[in-house]
């Protein structure tokens, strides 16, 4: 099993509309390709408080190209994706990171 970190960057005052789109569009269009989520954090103390922290669980490195494909190209994904920044741009910056849980992990 891998996971997939990411972080989301928003633009200010935009970390609102960014939660909202993940519980309404986002996470629906996920379910539809068979995306996995594990687990949704924010900042209370620290650094950032404008950045929205996720994981994604993968069978492997082709579960992941071809699922994340599949979404990033998705119509109903993109026309939502760009009603939803019409206004102004809600992410900054995005970084991601595959990771794989060590030996020792409590996550298999």
């Amino acid at each position: 099993m891998l996971y997939e970190l990411r972080i989301y960057d928003c633009c200010p005052g935009r970390l609102p509309a960014l939660l909202d789109r993940f519980n309404t569009i986002t996470l629906g269009i996920w379910e539809r390709h068979g995306i996995k989520q594990a687990g949704f954090w924010t900042t209370v103390i620290g650094e950032n408080n404008h950045q929205l922290i996720y994981m994604l669980q993968w069978e492997s490195l082709a579960d992941r190209e071809t699922k994340w494909n599949a979404f990033a190209s998705d119509p109903e994904w993109l026309e939502k994706r760009a009603a939803t920044e019409a206004e102004k741009p809600i992410v900054a910056n995005v970084s991601s990171q595959i990771i794989a849980p060590t030996s020792f992990s409590s996550v298999e």
